[in-house]
């Protein structure tokens, strides 16, 4: 057996582990009961501490060196060498105890962000925030950085993405994306609210949720969708990929788009090489490429005229007060654009401006330069100079998002790095004459094997970049996404 053989047995056994983790935080969002808490995050903490401890073992970086040594002329396993080389260069950089203490504080983190959220009250969450930011802080210090320890956070989601680079994007994007807000918005005005008033039973939306998703190619025999109070996807290990929504019986629309937007990361996940599952070559590239795959099912596809003439009777023959609706009224009604609080509720006109609130705000934390308990002020105040209003409580401002209780600092600029790279991908994709036309018809096996070809079968044997450079014929542009924004919204 070659060392690369012997590294990947390695690498397969650390999977178990963190698929095991992955199944138990699953049934934590899910269905565990609540008393259950601190044994859960014992075992979550150990699990995690275990495969930490093996990926960073002596054994396992002597056969890393060896592997290096007898570097493959396959590209795949030479990636794969410098994938994991990465990876066990930043991870002996953290001690074990400190991975066993973060996964114990973002369990314990989450339990407490939910309750708060329900109850709408940050100061309930304030204090694990408080541990949160501190593991966070400590990690990118071990890490290290160049310009700032946010770098070292961003670097976790969107491997190669440098803070000062984002941050002048955002700023760059920021006046445009207020721009184009701010004409959608008072276009819509005229717009009245109410054609789509009316109870929709939540077993129904579970109805049409798994069809749609069939439909744009998710593998419900290597899947499933539950409940929960944050959407979320997650793998569970290769041929189970979890998605979960959650229902609103006045409005259809919220659980189907975020089934859509779930189902682009389930589609992503079922596509990369699940031989390769735990290598670089079988995980997804980056967050900035996987909600380009969800952006573009939710927003590219989903809110697309075509596809509602095929799903508006559908729709209407399972919500029978619906078929007094015609497609042109329902779609002004779906394609409203308002100011509003909730992230993953707002039309794509609008949710850029929430992703660069987040992103300035958690960049300042991560500084020193706010205080977890000036979070709920600063949070209303740049609220309001963005939306023009500010958030009635809590729930709906600074704790309507679970990122933060999982520790996912550094995580909010992939959102829009994502809408980029899906315009980007969409466009270049829709150039291919069976993709337009299938998507003229509904058909979205073409669109599907397209982005299997040029982006899931990829893995992180490439950099984002790359991916996005291989797959376009350039890096990614942010005229893409303006020019969507434009086109759907301001005409």
């Amino acid at each position: 057996m070659t060392a690369y053989q012997s590294l990947c047995e390695v690498v397969s056994e650390i999977s178990l582990l963190t698929s095991t983790e992955a199944v138990l935080g699953w049934d934590q969002e899910t269905y565990m009961p609540a008393h259950a808490l601190d044994h859960r995050a014992r075992q979550l903490s150990y699990i995690m501490g275990k495969a930490h401890g093996l990926l960073t073992a002596k054994k396992t970086r002597t056969l890393l060196e060896r592997a290096e040594a007898e570097m493959p002329e396959d590209p795949t396993q030479a990636a794969n060498i410098h994938g994991l080389r990465r990876d066990i260069n930043r991870a002996t950089k953290l001690p074990q105890k400190l991975v066993e203490e973060e996964t114990n504080v973002c369990a314990h983190a989450k339990a407490a962000w939910a309750e708060a959220r329900e109850k709408s009250d940050f100061v309930m969450f304030a204090p694990h925030l408080e541990k949160v930011l501190a593991i966070a802080r400590k990690k990118a210090d071990l890490f290290g950085y160049d310009g700032e320890p946010y770098d070292a956070l961003l670097d976790l989601y969107e491997r190669g993405a440098k803070t000062r680079e984002v941050a002048a994007l955002f700023e760059k994007l920021r006046p445009q994306l207020a721009e184009i807000a701010r004409e959608a918005v008072a276009k819509s005005a005229s717009v009245k609210p109410g054609a789509l008033k009316g109870r929709y039973p939540i077993e129904k939306q579970q109805i049409l949720n798994r069809e749609i998703a069939e439909n744009l190619g998710f593998d419900f025999e290597a899947g499933r969708i539950d409940t929960t109070a944050h959407p979320f996807c997650t793998t569970l290990g290769p041929g189970d990929v979890r998605l979960t929504t959650r229902y609103d019986e006045n409005d259809f629309l919220s659980s189907l788009f975020g089934v859509m937007h779930e189902a682009g990361h389930g589609l992503y996940e079922q596509g990369l090489p699940g031989l390769d599952y735990g290598l670089p070559s079988g995980s997804a590239a980056s967050l900035g490429i996987h909600e380009s795959q969800s952006r573009m099912w939710e927003n590219h596809v989903g809110r697309s005229r075509t596809f509602w003439e095929k799903w508006l009777p559908r729709a209407q023959e399972l919500f029978p007060h619906l078929r007094k609706v015609k497609l042109d009224a329902f779609m002004k009604e779906m394609l409203r654009s308002e100011f509003s609080f909730i992230r993953v509720e707002a039309d794509e006109a609008t949710y850029d401006l929430h992703i660069l609130l987040r992103f300035g705000i958690e960049r300042r934390l991560v500084k020193g330069e706010l205080a977890v308990h000036d979070v709920p002020r600063v949070w209303n105040e740049e609220y309001r100079d963005l939306f023009g209003m500010t958030p009635p409580d809590d729930s709906r401002g600074c704790l309507q998002d679970i990122h933060w209780s999982m520790g996912g600092l550094g995580y909010f600029a992939t959102y829009t790095l994502g809408n980029l790279n899906a315009a980007q991908l969409f466009a270049t994709a829709k150039k291919q004459r069976k993709i337009a036309t299938g998507l003229e018809k509904c058909d979205y096996a073409p669109l599907l094997l397209w982005l299997r070809d040029n982006v899931h079968s990829k893995g992180a044997a490439l950099l984002p970049q790359e991916i996005i450079t291989q797959a376009t014929g350039k890096p990614t542009d942010a005229k893409w996404h303006i020019k969507h924004l434009r086109e759907r919204y301001v005409g």
